[in-house]
């Protein structure tokens, strides 16, 4: 699946903290674990309607290796150290890009994708970057309108660097939009890091 998805249930500051943890570097023996966590994070699409972003299959193997062994794929673990939460930043137009980021929809309302989110967005701040960006359903609640409170905005098609054009680009060929999607920037000088 492309894009991105905490879950099926909206985030709010007052939800319960996030189990396990902390932050670490994803696993190659962990990678059918977080295709696993994207076909469950999937799952509630098909509650609105979108059955073909709930059945579309994770990233593959090969993928996700390629972020792990570039050490850009982090995983929130649960108390057992079992992957509830991951994330993967691909590098677009000089800049991070969040290419997935999903959570078992178990835990959804712990902050863990915004726990995610902020881990990434560290890791650009250290390496001098200036923002990060991400492409995502823009009706879908926990997609869109949770990035927007985040921090994130959305970026005029016109705008759009080659980078993020070229994966919209591949998004349409997909047939993701068959439903309103868009790519979103966020300023890493304004970006508000969770306690």
């Amino acid at each position: 699946m492309t894009g991105v998805e905490e879950s099926g249930v909206v985030v709010s500051a007052g939800n319960r903290l996030a189990p396990g943890g902390p932050i670490r570097l994803a696993r190659e023996d962990e990678i059918g674990q977080l295709q696993e966590i994207e076909r469950r994070a999937g799952a509630p699409f098909a509650e609105v309607g979108m059955n073909a972003v709930a059945e579309d299959e994770p990233p593959s193997r090969e993928v996700l290796r390629g972020f792990v062994i570039e050490g850009r794929a982090w995983v929130w673990p649960d108390a057992d150290d079992h992957a509830i939460g991951y994330l993967v930043l691909g590098l677009v137009d000089d800049q991070p890009h969040i290419d997935q980021v999903s959570v078992d929809p178990a835990h959804a309302g712990a902050r863990i994708g915004k726990r995610l989110i902020d881990h990434a967005v560290r890791w650009a701040k250290d390496r001098g970057l200036c923002e990060i960006t991400l492409t995502t359903f823009t009706q879908v609640p926990w997609n869109g309108p949770y990035y927007e409170r985040l921090g994130f905005t959305y970026v005029p098609p016109a705008d759009e660097p080659p980078g993020l054009r070229a994966i919209r680009a591949n998004e349409v060929a997909h047939g993701l939009d068959e439903w309103p999607r868009a790519s979103m920037r966020a300023d890493l000088k304004t970006w508000v890091l969770e306690g």
